[in-house]
């Protein structure tokens, strides 16, 4: 990866930081060729900082680092995106992005999936989430095997809204199913994506 830290008198480069997960743009900052090296050294965002005139990791007070997954530079060779797995709250002010948006996903899969993540590490007496993943793996997948059949009988006769909530309960179970086994639905994607390749 080639960076032209010359095409600017001061050397720095901006950095747009954005969230691996939600996409979501965090934060935009500077560097030198020294804080990108100390940025691959670390695997932890280092900018220079022009109102401290050093190098700055972010985090290193408030402990909210940005872990990084991903440097890509642009066509130009003089911008970097790079994406991260943010440890806390981006900005100063205590918000998720410095545009005071929430660093949430736009997807709404991924919200329901992380409802579910948080049903399942949370247990909640009254959720019905919470209470199959205390029942264990072999009901969540006998939920899954039910619902599947229950669709498949709707399947066969013309009432729409019954179909669709019979393959909204579905996904819903699968869902379940896959976080008791440690998956995310970008996990199977990516094996259907790597098929698709073939």
């Amino acid at each position: 990866m080639k960076v032209n830290f010359k095409k600017y008198s001061n050397g720095l480069v901006p950095a747009v930081i954005q969230d691996a997960e939600t996409e979501k743009v965090l934060m935009l900052g500077f560097m030198n060729e020294s804080a990108l090296n100390k940025t691959n050294e670390l695997q932890q965002v280092t900018f220079f900082s022009r109102s401290k005139n050093r190098l700055w990791t972010k985090g290193e007070e408030s402990g909210n680092y940005l872990f990084v997954k991903e440097i890509k530079v642009d066509c130009d060779q003089d911008t970097l995106l790079i994406k991260v797995n943010p440890a806390g709250p981006v900005c100063h002010t205590g918000a998720d992005t410095c545009w005071n948006e929430k660093n949430v996903s736009d997807n709404f899969l991924e919200k329901l999936e992380n409802i579910i993540a948080e049903r399942k590490n949370n247990p909640d007496e009254k959720s019905y989430t919470s209470s199959l993943f205390e029942k264990g793996i072999n009901k969540i997948a006998q939920k899954v095997g039910e619902e599947a059949v229950e669709l498949i009988i709707e399947a066969k006769d013309d009432q729409v809204d019954l179909f669709k909530g019979e393959a909204a309960d579905l996904l819903f179970h699968y869902l379940i199913l896959l976080q008791a086994k440690g998956f995310k639905l970008n996990d199977i994607i990516k094996v259907l994506e790597s098929r698709h390749a073939m």
